[in-house]
């Protein structure tokens, strides 16, 4: 099975790319499991909490692996967990780094910052120099990933016609 994974900065249509691939592909797709926690938490997020994250995005990511067809979309992996932590506590869990040297993917999909920013209660820098920002440490992520990458960017459309051929060339 090939693993794909949208990555980038927040509000840059992750989700909705990640749907719409699914479907092309007639497979399924691992929502972003922080989402979920966050929703239940009733607290602000602290550091302890991204390795219960973590720990929910790979069982996440498992399941639905058991379902998928060939193809398995990611909205994000582990490497979002660790950009936050750095950003926000100055360091990693190494559960985590473990974790994402352990997981083997095939493909990331960048998403850039060219749409606009929708307003969410569990996203935190809508400021576009902030969204840059992140971008480019999702960049630098990918190029170092030794896994080839494709950067979407455009409009919804443009977006998912990148993807499609992006995902088309991994497994044809």
């Amino acid at each position: 099975m090939k693993k794909v994974v949208v990555i980038g900065p927040e509000s840059t249509g992750k989700s909705t790319l990640s749907d719409k691939l699914a479907v092309h592909f007639n497979t399924v797709w691992t929502p972003e499991y922080a989402r979920k926690y966050l929703d239940e938490l009733g607290r602000p997020y602290e550091q302890h909490d991204l390795w219960e994250i973590a720990r929910g995005q790979l069982r996440l990511e498992d399941e639905k692996a058991r379902q998928a067809n060939r193809l398995l979309i990611c909205d994000t992996d582990l490497y979002v967990l660790k950009v936050w932590s750095e950003h926000k506590y100055g360091q990693v869990d190494l559960r985590i780094l473990e974790q994402i040297a352990a997981r083997p993917y095939h493909l990331y999909l960048l998403t850039y910052i060219d749409i606009p920013w929708e307003e969410d209660p569990q996203r935190e820098y809508p400021d576009p120099q902030m969204r840059e920002y992140f971008y480019r440490i999702y960049r630098d992520i990918v190029v170092n990933a030794g896994v080839p990458w494709v950067d979407i960017r455009g409009g919804y459309e443009e977006r998912e016609k990148a993807a499609i051929a992006a995902v088309n060339k991994l497994i044809l």
